[in-house]
């Protein structure tokens, strides 16, 4: 259907026909102004007047971004005290239902949402509302995954105890926390990219969004299915001598050429795990995706302006992957993949 409709304007003028203001405002407004600025929440948000719990989780395929935004936003104007963040190992809503220990195939080791809902939630509410009990977080409370355990922060991102690291992309594929030398050849990795064989954001065949099984779980799908893709380029470490630990904001800042006028660029934060797993063997080897963000090159200096991208010309690229609270753990390798469609 979509091969027969021709350019992505056809959608309109032979199905739609004007009747969809949703469409229409995508087609009307491709940057950042006025209108969307109008529905953004952030710009609202002022002062906390009453508690705010925002919860999200780390695998929320519908909208991670948001209860972080909020937390963030608000957190700027918080003398009282009254915003507070609680992050697990969820799916989009997963605290608020079912015991939370597994995610596709990932075991948490413990009911993290009945954790959640029994010793923060509830406890929360009682406070709030019935003068009863203690605060059962102090400012975050996250769920490390990885060591799989629950960490307390006296803010977050995390300030205390923390170090801001850099990983690097080195030759023949290796992922390093040491700088390249920069005297000498100037090393690059290249990819030839076609929209017309893009590369899937899920394993084929896929299933319907809803109500099938896979949207839900996506984000966690072993990554191994477009690993060694030549349209997908990969960086890892040499397995881990000791556990490395991402608790806060992670960025991506690319250094790319594009043959084109423009151009999408995905980067992939991954946990390799050891090609044997004792405890759980069809763990072996598994890719799990821990954060990934995709910037539209025109982007680069902001959504409100785009700019063309000069072809053949080398320019910088910030993407926020976000935050997250992951524990790459010893004998596991650290992964970056990077590729242009999805």
């Amino acid at each position: 259907w979509y091969l027969k409709l021709g350019p992505l304007s056809n959608a309109d003028k032979k199905y739609s026909l004007g009747k969809l203001p949703t469409w229409a405002a995508f087609v009307d407004h491709p940057n950042y102004d006025e209108y969307w600025r109008r529905q953004a929440v952030a710009p609202y948000l002022g002062k906390p007047l009453v508690p705010n719990l925002n919860v999200a989780g780390w695998w929320d395929q519908e909208d991670f971004y948001g209860p972080l935004k909020i937390y963030e936003t608000l957190e700027k104007n918080d003398p009282d005290h009254r915003n507070y963040l609680a992050a697990g190992p969820w799916n989009h809503g997963g605290w608020s239902n079912g015991d939370g220990r597994k995610l596709g195939k990932i075991d948490f080791g413990s009911d993290t949402a009945r954790y959640f809902r029994e010793k923060i939630q509830a406890p929360w509410f009682a406070f709030w509302l019935k003068d009863s009990g203690s605060l059962p977080l102090h400012e975050a409370l996250t769920f490390e995954t990885g060591s799989n355990k629950w960490e307390s922060h006296d803010e977050w991102p995390p300030r205390r105890n923390v170090t801001r690291r850099k990983l690097y992309f080195r030759e023949t594929g290796s992922l390093s926390f040491d700088s390249p030398r920069r005297e000498g050849k100037q090393e690059f990795d290249s990819y030839v990219s076609d929209p017309a064989r893009p590369v899937p954001y899920r394993q084929r065949p896929i299933e319907p969004t809803y109500p099938g099984p896979g949207w839900p779980v996506w984000l966690l799908e072993d990554q191994r299915f477009v690993h060694l893709r030549p349209d997908v380029l990969s960086w890892e470490t040499e397995a881990l001598n000791e556990d490395v630990v991402v608790a806060g904001d992670i960025v991506a800042r690319l250094y790319a050429s594009t043959s084109g006028g423009d151009s999408d660029w995905i980067v992939k934060l991954i946990d390799v795990y050891p090609e044997k797993v004792p405890a759980d063997p069809k763990m072996g080897g598994y890719q799990l995706m821990i954060a990934s963000e995709v910037l539209r090159g025109r982007f680069r200096r902001g959504f409100e302006k785009p700019e063309p991208v000069a072809s053949n010309r080398v320019n910088e690229y910030t993407i926020d992957l976000h935050s997250n609270n992951h524990a790459f753990l010893k004998g596991h390798r650290i992964m970056a993949q990077v590729q242009s469609t999805w």
